[in-house]
């Protein structure tokens, strides 16, 4: 593609640095980043050697065969091209090149730049490090998606364009086509929103900018992304693996061997980032065996098809994010070799599995864990449930996606996402056909997560949820399912009923039971609403909440437990008490990172104020932080 380098300072500035002083340099980066283009640039401006460096650009179609990078390097030094016996002795055509080098003359004659070394790799390294070593006065670039590891080596490596760049460099690549583009603040936005699905690469920002001149419009454009991004072309383009994003992509997929090629396409099925053992679950099989696919992702990682997230070299094991349009390049591979399907089940099973491991973390006292586990796979888990709100999903995708939103019930109702719990369940009901414990667990939540703010459909949920319950012996959902009447009738200002519902929750929930909150919550709420008219039975209800089985393991019940006991103090005028207790909740809170920091200090808050307390009820319909709500006692 035409045009100058854009959004690239720091990088041809560290390129500059280590051509003065070092003699290999290798610029690595994704198919698209541009190696190329970046080496052209500020290759010339690094002294004599390279304003006249011997360029030699490699094939970019599919693995060639050997010499062919010797034979073309051999060309470019002496002049002349090799005769057909010649090409049969790399030896001699190496000694040839040495020659050339070392031979008296300008120093001109001792920079080399080998452009896309790709499909010539092993080759490359080869013959580089002959040559350093045959000639010390020798410098070499080489643009590569990968290093060529050697120990010389200074290595260059290209990322995607931010976000202000990939703009900037969309608009000059507009004008530059002979468009008259001046956007509009919602093209602009949607210039923005086309470079964020392009993750930054320019080559396909450069693409996506080619297709306003035939005729697009931005918006159109975006649109268009948003279901494929290997659609992107430039018939025009000199270079083939210019020509459209798709073949890009596909120079590196030809290049690579067949369990490299595997994992590509059977890793395209993630939507976010995953580990190594994920991937050896859903990667290996059918000519690739699990202890290659470890390699495969480095091989990836070091091409720039796969991210690695995180620190690499911290304590946590290394995680992958696959890059959208290599994942787009990815699934329609899959998809071509008739994998597709294999590969979504073991996705779902594995992320299902996920979801029940996350919900008894959460229930054996490893609440921070849970919540880490939900937070690094929030995106397989969200697509695990899209998947079953297509047409033709299978009834058993539905009930998997349904249980999985069950078992993450605390992400829902106390991690800030009760909305997007509350949308999930919505969609998924309708679509489950069997009246069971599964379907009643479903909407006692769905009823938790309405509560308070919609009665009416509060409900009707839970008009459905009790008589499963009942008949399946569920004492847990039947306690959690009164506990959701408590707090409707205490948002009524029905402080009777509302304590009676919960003593009731307290009573049916057991100790221990998973899946739900402990019956700590529920006393602990008792507490709140006996605070005004029976004292002593409140301080009563909250020890018992912070003495419940099994609470100590439970930081959020202990929380709750030490709100409920401030703000009984408070209501007895022991202000100093009060405050203690309101500080025992917020270390309790701050220590296991349970609950945001908003919601902590809603907690100060309050006992500040002496005007509201919490009963740690979902937030009504129209609110959008899904925190614990702060209920006014009055």
């Amino acid at each position: 593609m035409s045009g100058t380098v854009i959004g690239r300072g720091a990088q041809i500035a560290a390129l500059r640095e280590g051509l003065e002083r070092g003699r290999l340099v290798t610029v690595t980066g994704a198919a698209g980043v541009g190696k190329s283009r970046l080496a052209a640039e500020a290759a010339p401006a690094c002294g004599e050697p390279w304003r006249t460096a011997i360029r030699v650009r490699c094939p970019d179609t599919a693995p060639t065969v050997p010499g062919t990078l010797t034979a073309l390097l051999a060309q470019a030094v002496t002049g002349s091209r090799p005769a057909p016996e010649e090409r049969a002795d790399l030896d001699a055509l190496t000694e040839r090149i040495v020659r050339g080098l070392a031979a008296p003359g300008p120093s001109s004659t001792r920079a080399l730049l080998i452009d896309d070394a790709d499909a010539v790799h092993a080759e490359c390294a080869g013959l580089v490090q002959r040559l350093l070593m045959a000639v010390p006065g020798v410098r070499v670039l080489v643009t590569s998606r990968r290093a060529l590891g050697l120990g010389d080596e200074r290595v260059v490596r290209l990322g995607p364009l931010a976000e202000p760049d990939a703009v900037r460099l969309f608009l000059a690549r507009v004008r530059e086509y002979g468009g008259e583009f001046e956007p509009s603040e919602g093209e602009l936005a949607e210039v923005a929103r086309v470079c964020r699905l392009l993750d930054g690469v320019p080559l396909a920002v450069e693409l996506a900018a080619a297709h306003l001149r035939r005729g697009m419009s931005v918006r159109a454009v975006a649109e268009r992304l948003e279901r494929d991004r290997c659609w992107l072309t430039a018939p025009g383009a000199r270079l083939r693996r210019h020509r459209s994003l798709r073949a890009a992509l596909g120079a590196g997929y030809l290049l690579s061997d067949g369990p490299v090629r595997a994992v590509w396409s059977r890793a395209s099925v993630f939507v976010g980032a995953f580990t190594e053992a994920t991937a050896v679950y859903l990667c290996s099989g059918a000519g690739t065996t699990p202890e290659q696919v470890p390699a495969c992702l480095a091989r990836l990682a070091a091409e720039g098809v796969l991210e690695t997230v995180g620190d690499p070299g911290g304590v946590r094991p290394p995680r992958y994010r696959m890059a959208r349009a290599a994942r787009d390049f990815g699934a329609e591979r899959l998809r071509h070799a008739g994998e597709t399907p294999v590969a979504r089940e073991r996705h779902l099973l594995h992320y299902r599995r996920l979801a029940e491991v996350a919900g008894n973390l959460w229930s054996e006292g490893e609440q921070r864990q849970a919540a880490e586990l939900v937070r690094d796979n929030r995106e397989d888990l969200t697509a695990l449930i899209r998947q079953a709100l297509v047409p033709d999903a299978p009834a058993e995708h539905v009930r998997a996606a349904l249980a999985t939103v069950v078992d993450l019930w605390f992400w829902w109702a106390v991690h800030e996402h009760g909305e997007e719990g509350r949308e999930q369940l919505g969609l998924l009901l309708p679509r489950y056909a069997p009246d069971d414990r599964l379907a009643a667990r479903a909407r006692w939540l769905a009823a938790w997560l309405h509560a308070p703010g919609d009665p009416a459909a509060v409900r009707a949920l839970l008009d459905r949820a009790w008589p499963a319950a009942v008949l399946a012996g569920d004492d847990a959902l039947v306690g959690w399912i009164a506990h959701v009447q408590g707090v409707l009738a205490w948002e009524q200002g029905d402080a009777g009923t509302a304590a009676e519902c919960f003593r009731q929750a307290a009573g049916a929930v057991p100790a221990y039971a998973p899946g739900g909150p402990s019956a700590a919550v529920s006393l602990a709420a008792l507490a709140v609403v006996q605070a005004g008219t029976a004292p002593a039975a409140a301080r009563r209800s909250a020890r018992r909440a912070l003495a419940w089985p099994g609470v100590r393991d439970d930081a959020w019940a202990v929380a709750v437990g030490h709100w409920a006991r401030a703000y009984v103090e408070h209501r007895q005028g022991r202000g100093e008490r009060a405050w203690r207790r309101a500080r025992r909740a917020l270390a309790v809170l701050d220590r296991t990172g349970e609950v945001p920091g908003l919601a902590l200090q809603g907690l100060l808050t309050a006992i500040e104020s002496c005007d509201q307390t919490c009963v740690f009820v979902p937030p009504p319909r129209g609110e959008h932080t899904g925190r614990p709500r702060l209920v006014s006692p009055c």
